[in-house]
């Protein structure tokens, strides 16, 4: 119910599982320019580290324990975990 209630609305936001699978160099570039200009909310899992360093402004962790948000880019999240991104 409440999906459909959001697509009448037209949220202005794109959710993604994995969105760099199964393309190639190209097709990711091209992608990954056109979220650049994208100017709504993005959710996105990915296991590709290049793409989520080039768009992630927000890091959510799921582990069973814990959910972890952290604000700010992806290479910063590493660091505040101690990982040489």
């Amino acid at each position: 119910m409440l999906f459909g209630k959001l697509m009448m609305q037209k949220p202005n936001i794109l959710v993604m599982d994995e969105p760099t699978n199964h393309l190639d160099m190209e097709s990711i570039e091209s992608l990954n320019m056109a979220l650049e200009m994208y100017q709504g909310t993005l959710i996105f899992v990915s296991h590709d580290r290049e793409f989520v360093s080039s768009l992630a402004t927000r890091v959510l962790e799921i582990t069973p324990q814990r959910v972890v948000d952290f604000s700010g880019n992806y290479e910063d999240y590493l660091r505040s975990k101690g990982i040489d991104g």
